[in-house]
């Protein structure tokens, strides 16, 4: 790595990473190859001991920023990035993600084109084995309401390789939550909901790779991080007291229906024993019902005021 570039960089991009390092190599790689070229690249070392460090010094690119750290987590890193960002625009990229060419003249163009924008999340291509997805949401603006019901439901695609915010604004909301190990991009956009509104993009500018070992593929856990999640934004089951239990019933479902019995059980057992949660089994049942028939209502609304979603 060379010296840190003398003209300021336009956009930031973020990578926080622990023992990754040809995917970390990868993704950098698609940042260097993007077709704009006034950015920084901060890559947070988050504790590796693989010989991350070493493998980053080979690329010679003064746009290419490496910080070493002590293992903290990756939200700690991703606010460690923030913090040592330059640039008035920050975009994150998972270190096991990769851009595509266009991803940050695009996404620059959002900002520059609209000064009042304070978020915006990209559609992307998820890679699972030999299965391709087109996670596409339809071009829009949610106001902060909308945003919030969407997020509450669940009906777009998010996560952390899509969103680039103003710095200003990740400050202001106090960045990441370093508490927060699993839907740690759902807990930052909700209170990034309380400020504004998100610009949703139908351009599909980075592919999601879903690694063996990534903490949001892992079934096991799910209930105990959507506690964690209700635990820290407590109103969403005052305003929404359908969708909490929806979601812990749909996990325990889909556990049983697949012979998961065990998860499906443990499942059970963790949200009856969280604080944030505790639903019995009619509760479930009942969210079940009332939550899916909220979550289609809507679904229907945003067809019906922003289009189908593109194919």
């Amino acid at each position: 790595m060379a010296k840190t570039l003398d003209i300021e960089p336009l956009i930031s991009v973020i990578t926080p990473t622990h023992n990754r390092r040809s995917k970390v190599v990868r993704a950098v790689e698609s940042v260097l190859a993007q077709n704009f070229t006034r950015f920084e690249h901060i890559v947070v070392d988050d504790g590796s001991t693989d010989g991350t460090a070493a493998a980053l010094a080979e690329i010679r690119d003064p746009r290419l920023i490496y910080v070493g750290s002590k293992w903290r987590g990756a939200n700690a890193a991703r606010n460690a990035g923030i913090e040592r960002a330059r640039a008035p625009v920050v975009a994150f990229l998972d270190s096991d993600d990769v851009y595509l060419p266009d991803r940050l003249e695009r996404t620059l163009q959002r900002f520059d084109n609209n000064t009042s924008l304070e978020v915006l999340i990209s559609s992307f291509v998820s890679l699972k084995g030999n299965r391709r997805t087109n996670c596409v949401n339809r071009e829009a603006f949610l106001s902060r309401d909308t945003l919030e019901r969407a997020l509450v439901a669940q009906t777009i695609f998010i996560a952390g390789s899509a969103i680039t915010a103003r710095r200003e604004s990740l400050l202001a909301i106090g960045g990441y939550d370093s508490d927060v190990t699993r839907m740690q991009d759902r807990e930052l956009l909700l209170r990034f909901a309380r400020r504004s509104g998100a610009q949703l993009s139908e351009v599909i500018d980075w592919k999601k790779y879903n690694s063996e070992n990534s903490i949001s593929g892992q079934r096991d856990g799910y209930v105990e991080a959507y506690a964690s999640l209700i635990d820290k934004h407590p109103y969403i089951a005052d305003r929404y007291p359908d969708i909490p239990p929806y979601m812990i019933a749909r996990q325990i479902i889909a556990d049983a229906l697949k012979g998961r019995v065990s998860q499906a059980f443990s499942g059970y057992i963790a949200n009856r024993s969280s604080k944030a949660l505790g639903y019995s089994v009619p509760q479930l049942l009942r969210g079940y019902v009332g939550g899916r028939r909220w979550r289609r209502d809507l679904y229907a609304e945003f067809r019906d005021k922003y289009g189908a979603r593109p194919a």
